[in-house]
């Protein structure tokens, strides 16, 4: 039997360096879109960037550059695929295809880094609850840019002295269906969402806690190793979709853990909105566990995305009166994982450089701004199980002190089960 293998997409990649996005930035911006291309099984062969002071309003990137992609696509076939790392607008999709996609060369797709995410999110969705979450958040992101689909039709007027051509009337249909089904999804989460929410507060008054972190961190992993599971993980981008939600004891503890959706810089607006019940684990969390990958060359920087996340998640609800809900600080532990992956180039002494981030040992990165954390930190490698035993310590102590507090009574009995 003949084996036929899937075709293989490759992929140029675009980014901009601007005042406000340096040169180093950009880089690593677009070191992540690789990771996202490869992620959904799209190889990436060649980068391209430009300086300008704000992209291009009609083509993102200047017409020069824009020449120079397609030069490089007509030489090096096949390429069928060209990436934006930022959100592009229907007008600069167009015209770009426009411009890359000509006579005497194949055609290639335009898409941006909000498409590829949700993409992947497609790809990966597994239960019916996170394929419906996807899907609304995929439509209503094409639904503004489906006139680029229709474009071929624009010269194709009605008769009978009508101005509506059949384009605009096939736009227009596929507006409306495109609408209804959102609307139809909308329905469907509203009501799964309810579900959940009683789904939690049928959890009983047991701790929760959240496993937070940006995306390829070893949230999965650890929740494995915490809660002696199998959950899914792997080295890839948005391993996990759906909420993962398991029963864990700590000696006499038992709390509930639950594995979140990794977070991203530039996540689609339209996905944090679909996958609202999955920030809810979040919200209502009596504890976070915030996972950072410090192996990473820009750690803080994700550290600092996951934080402003959690702060936008947590910030005050409206109510239907017109008042929000208050402020509620949720406690939380930062693990500094993959250890075990840490390197650093120690600095020569007549070097007078200023000190890099790579130059830092893990010793002196903990006496910078983690040290202010005091015991709200702890570094682990979840891979080799290493300080695991110490971070179990720590979650036993603060889900305890969240426990007697909710149950004042119960003090007793930890108290009776520690002196045994």
């Amino acid at each position: 039997m003949i084996e036929i293998k899937p075709y293989i997409e490759h992929a140029v990649l675009v980014g901009l360096i601007t005042p406000n996005q340096p040169e180093d930035r950009t880089k690593e911006y677009l070191d992540e879109l690789a990771f996202l291309a490869d992620t959904h099984g799209i190889v990436p062969v060649k980068r391209f960037t430009q300086r300008l002071d704000l992209p291009n309003t009609a083509t993102y990137v200047g017409e020069g550059k824009l020449s120079e992609i397609d030069q490089f696509i007509l030489e090096h076939h096949p390429i069928d695929v060209v990436i934006f790392d930022d959100e592009l607008s229907p007008r600069q999709i167009r015209n770009i295809e426009k411009a890359l996609n000509h006579k005497g060369k194949p055609d290639v797709r335009v898409i941006d880094r909000t498409i590829l995410i949700l993409e992947i999110f497609l790809q990966r969705a597994q239960t019916s609850y996170a394929k419906t979450q996807v899907e609304m958040a995929h439509l209503q992101y094409m639904l503004p840019r489906l006139t680029r689909m229709w474009s071929h039709l624009d010269r194709q007027r009605g008769g009978g002295g009508t101005n509506r051509g059949m384009g605009e009337t096939q736009i227009e249909a596929d507006k409306r269906v495109i609408g209804q089904r959102i609307a139809l999804l909308r329905e469907q989460l509203k009501t799964i969402d309810k579900q959940m929410a009683t789904q939690r507060q049928h959890r009983g008054k047991m701790v929760r806690v959240a496993l937070v972190g940006y995306t390829n961190v070893g949230k999965s992993t650890l929740m494995n190793l915490l809660s002696k599971s199998d959950v899914f993980a792997e080295n890839k981008l948005f391993a996990t979709l759906d909420t993962t939600v398991r029963k864990v004891t700590i000696e006499n503890l038992p709390f509930l853990l639950s594995d979140t959706v990794g977070f991203i810089r530039k996540l689609p607006h339209h996905l944090v909105e679909s996958f609202k019940s999955t920030l809810d684990e979040v919200r209502e969390a009596d504890l976070l566990i915030h996972v950072v990958d410090i192996s990473h060359p820009n750690f803080e920087e994700q550290y600092e995305v996951v934080e402003q996340t959690i702060r936008e998640i947590t910030s005050p609800q409206p109510s239907p009166k017109g008042k929000g809900e208050s402020q509620r600080e949720i406690p939380q532990i930062v693990v500094f994982n993959k250890i075990d992956n840490f390197t650093y180039t120690p600095k020569e002494e007549d070097d007078l450089t200023p000190m890099q981030r790579e130059n830092y040992s893990l010793e002196d990165l903990q006496k910078t701004w983690m040290a202010r954390l005091g015991e709200d930190c702890i570094f682990i490698s979840a891979r080799n199980k290493e300080n695991i035993d110490a971070l179990r310590a720590l979650m036993y102590d603060r889900i305890k002190a969240i426990h007697v507090k909710r149950y004042p009574y119960n003090d007793f009995l930890f108290q009776h089960y520690e002196n045994d």
